[in-house]
């Protein structure tokens, strides 16, 4: 099937504000630019449910090729696929303590993070996919979402503290040493996965909805806009009794998110794809084509960065001139330009490598 360039735009755009939102340097950056303390929602908060989302879409787009395959070597490659992303992820997690000269790494390593919820809800998306009738796809998805907001308010979903019944299941099935140690919640554990599902879900169904051949393209896009008004007022009804909320993915905040990355999509493929406006979009089509590559370079690459004290060196320096917020973000985006250069380097050569072999 034909690439949805819209997709892989909105995937590039989200990759890049993940590694600004990711790198800042100094102690004051722009409030946006950070996650939200508690409950609230700011750009940052966008950039893994976007992630999530596009996962869902991109499950339905992968099904038309896979459809061709019998049903063992679908699970097979679904399977095989979960689990790089989820060794990625751990690998990762052990990288950067090894790089930081931690010591005892598989006795403290942090086994449940970004790419392993993006494994496991991948995983079970693509399963359901195959097995449910993609009609009843967004039952499944409700579903769940009562069923966490059941689970919020009884297990005391909202406390930042132990008490809290996602705190207390990470604790007893993960073991503390594997745990998050920045908050007592750990913002990818397990309780959230419940939600961040369903939010994979959702993805699947917008991806079914965008690429519609029975509706026409101006149909398909009101569908969307409507679908994602929906949403956002579901979400905002929702979020007097659950407040937005990332570090526990609380259902509005899975509704709210996702309504504006179906907005987004949306106005994203009226632009490119319908009228043609596509000439601006190459960065970010590049940082889209190769945003898993991107995604571990500037994670793999960020301890030696941080030792070498080039963050300190280049915001120190400006912010003597610039505001200190101007002066993080800066040096975000000239790390962000420096992962580009080498992410493209390496695929250049990788690519040049390939074409030698064929010769």
């Amino acid at each position: 099937m034909k690439r949805l360039l819209s997709l892989d735009v909105l995937r590039g755009l989200t990759v890049f504000v993940m590694i600004i939102v990711n790198n800042g340097a100094g102690p004051l950056h722009f409030e946006m630019l950070d996650h939200s303390k508690w409950n609230g929602l700011t750009v940052c908060d966008l950039v893994f449910p976007f992630f999530l989302f596009m996962v869902g879409v991109s499950i339905h787009l992968a099904s038309r090729g896979l459809s061709k395959l019998s049903t063992g070597e679908r699970i097979k490659k679904i399977m095989l696929r979960s689990f790089k992303l989820f060794a990625i992820g751990v690998l990762l997690h052990a990288w950067d303590m090894w790089v930081c000269g931690e010591s005892d790494i598989i006795a403290n390593c942090r086994f449940w993070g970004v790419l392993e919820r993006i494994a496991v809800c991948y995983c079970i998306g693509s399963l359901l996919y195959m097995w449910v009738n993609p009609k009843h796809i967004w039952k499944i998805a409700a579903v769940l979402l009562v069923i966490y907001a059941i689970l919020m308010t009884v297990g005391n979903g909202y406390a930042q503290d132990g008490t809290n019944l996602a705190a207390i299941l990470d604790r007893l099935y993960l073991s503390e040493a594997h745990l998050y140690h920045k908050s007592p919640v750990d913002p990818e554990g397990l309780l959230g996965t419940i939600s961040a599902l369903a939010h994979t879900l959702i993805g699947v169904m917008v991806g079914r909805m965008i690429t519609d051949k029975e509706k026409d393209i101006n149909t398909r896009l009101v569908n969307l806009f409507v679908f994602a008004t929906v949403l956002a007022i579901i979400g905002h009804l929702i979020s007097y009794e659950y407040p937005l909320n990332k570090r526990v993915w609380s259902p509005s905040y899975t509704l709210m998110t996702c309504a504006i990355a179906t907005s987004m999509l949306g106005l994203l493929t009226y632009i490119i794809d319908v009228k043609g406006y596509s000439k601006w979009t190459g960065l970010f089509n590049f940082f889209g084509n190769h945003a898993f590559t991107l995604y571990i370079l500037s994670e793999a690459l960020a301890p030696f960065a941080w030792m070498s004290g080039a963050p300190e060196l280049v915001h120190d320096n400006l912010a003597k001139v610039i505001d200190p917020r101007i002066a993080s973000a800066t040096y975000a985006l000239l790390y962000d330009s420096f992962v580009a250069a080498v992410g493209f380097a390496y695929i250049y050569c990788l690519n040049k490598i390939k074409g030698a072999k064929e010769i």
